[in-house]
Order: C-alpha cells, then structure tokens, then sequence
C-alpha cells in the first residue's frame, strides 16, 4: 500500500481512523497556490485514489483561511519566454495541469468535506467547488476573481459551472464578484452556512460523524454515479448505475450491511 510522506513543505497531513485531514499550509500568504503546494496535493490525491482504508478527506487551510488562489508573485516571475515555433504555449500546458488536479480532486473515491473561512478566491475557488461537502463561516469572502487582473478563470469555470450552473457562472466570472457565506449558501456553493471558526468545528464533526455510517466502496460507486449525470444520454447512465449496484450488492459491504441491519447493530464501517 503506497504511503503517504512524513512531512511536506506547503501540507499538514493528519490520520484519524478513517479520516484524513488535509491542511494547506502556506498561512504567510494566506494559502496561496505555487508549485509545491499543487504538486503536493496531486500527490496525496495520486495515492488516495487506490486508498478504501481512507473514506473521507478533510480540506482546510492554516491561519483561518481556505485559499486565497494562486501566488501571484510567482504567477509574475513566470513564463517570460515565447513559445516556440510549433510547441503549445508554455503556459497553457502549465495551466492545464491545474485542471488536471481539479479532476483528479473531483473523481476521488473519498468523499472530500470543505472547511471554508477566510477567503476562497480564483484557484482556491475552484477547489471549493469540486468539494462533495461544503461547510462555511458566515464570513468567509469568495470570488472568481480572475478577469480582474486580466486573465481568465479557465480551468476552475467548467466545475463552477457544474456546480452552480452556466448562468451563475457568468455572473460571477464577468463581474469578478466578491461575496460572503450567506450568498455562497443561496447559490449552492456552500452547504451549511455557519457563525465562526467553533461552529465550524462542531458542524464538521456533525458531517463526519454522518460519513461514518456511509459504507466506502458504496460511496465511491455513488459518486461515480452521480457524475456521470449530464455527460451521457439518460439511459447509459442507468445502465451503468445498474451495473454499481450489481457490483455493490456482490460485494462484501453489502453482504455486511443487511447482516447488522438484521443483527441490529452498527456495521464495521462505521465504527472503524
């Protein structure tokens, strides 16, 4: 089983059961996204994705906030040359490794939960939004922020679209608008909207406590139900969802399930 490492530069990993907290960890500069940080967190996401020992991941950001979006200090000292002659532009190949990220964030088999104050904004944004859960403070401000500095939110649009919808997405992308918790709430960006860092806490633990129950595998099957809504025709997706309970119900959690169901009593999952 691939491990993950025993420290890294810009993330605070912490496992509890079958918990696994990641912690952003540039507070300095209020999480923003560089190099490091990106590929440190495709690679916690690189072992996750072959991980059932782990059923939910935990994403927060140190010093009370989420992420502020990409270091734009490094953003400046970057790609100052030309592309060459018949080569895609360097920087579109950089760009688009971030959307790779954020699919490898959006498909993992764990259910991912967003403990969001401070500031999600651009890049930090996009991460929120491909969160299964989202939990935020009441005054955690958000922005797709990107058309303000003259560049484009290109990789993050297409999950905020998926989250939100194309019409909200516009609003936001075209007008590079700022808001807080009650809004992202009233969009559906947010799930639950709470007061402060404690209400946070608590509410987390609440969510936690209601994955607990959730059998792993079934979860990850779930999901990939869930996402294949919108990008086949109704009937493939039916097919394929027939085909994850058929393979859920051979496997050993169902056989588990209906037995504590009958036993009346917890299944191993969620007291593991």
């Amino acid at each position: 089983m691939t491990e993950f490492a025993d420290k890294y530069e810009a993330l605070l990993l912490r496992r509890e059961r079958s918990r696994l907290y990641v912690t952003l960890n540039r507070p300095e500069v209020k999480n923003a996204l560089n190099p490091t940080l990106i590929e440190e967190l495709k690679s916690v996401f690189g072992i996750l994705r072959d991980r059932r020992d782990i059923k939910v991941v935990i994403l927060r950001g140190a010093g009370g906030t989420f992420c502020a979006g990409a270091d734009l200090k490094n953003m400046e000292q970057s790609f100052t040359d030309k592309p060459k002659s018949g080569e895609k532009d360097p920087i579109a190949v950089w760009n688009r490794q971030f959307g790779a990220f954020l699919e490898m964030l959006n498909g993992t088999p764990q259910v991912v939960v967003a403990a969001v104050e401070g500031y999600a904004i651009a890049g930090g944004f996009g991460i929120l939004c491909v969160s299964d859960v989202a939990i935020c403070t009441e005054g955690a401000g958000f922005a797709m922020s990107e058309t303000a500095i003259g560049i484009v939110p290109a990789q993050i649009a297409p999950f905020v679209a998926q989250r939100i919808g194309v019409p909200q997405t516009r609003h936001l992308a075209l007008t590079a608008a700022r808001f807080k918790g009650p809004e992202a709430l009233r969009l559906g960006i947010a799930h639950y909207l709470v007061a402060d860092t404690a209400a946070l806490d608590a509410k987390l633990e609440e969510v936690l406590k209601q994955i607990d129950k959730c059998a792993p595998i079934a979860n990850a099957l779930t999901k990939q139900v869930v996402m294949k809504v919108g990008t086949e025709p109704l009937s493939a997706v039916l097919d394929f969802a027939a085909d994850k309970f058929a393979e859920a119900r051979r496997g050993p959690e169902a056989s588990e399930g209906l037995r504590a169901f009958a036993e009346k009593r917890p299944p191993r999952w969620a007291i593991e």
